[in-house]
């Protein structure tokens, strides 16, 4: 199991857009994921988990990462997050 965390850094936070990208990606994998924000944990192939937790520009969200392809979806997510969701 892999746990780290993200910060979110588009403008926008983590709207209907870039939460499906997220959920895309995460649900393309073997790997359980869950996502937590302010004691609220969601499973992270669920666009309305993600989009629960309200994740605003700067905000933290924590990612516990369990399966086959840990490290590889690990690379995916901080590569998407770094890259502000394709969105500036």
């Amino acid at each position: 199991m892999i746990k780290s965390e993200i910060r979110i850094l588009n403008k926008l936070g983590l709207h209907a857009r870039p939460a499906s990208k997220l959920v895309k990606i995460i649900s393309m994998s073997n790997s359980d994921v869950t996502l937590t924000k302010g004691g609220q944990r969601v499973n992270a192939k669920s666009i309305l988990g993600v989009l629960l937790l309200q994740a605003e520009c700067n905000s933290i969200v924590k990612l516990e990462i369990k399966g086959p392809d840990e490290d590889q979806l690990l690379q995916q997510i901080t590569d998407l997050v770094n890259s502000k969701f394709g969105e500036e």
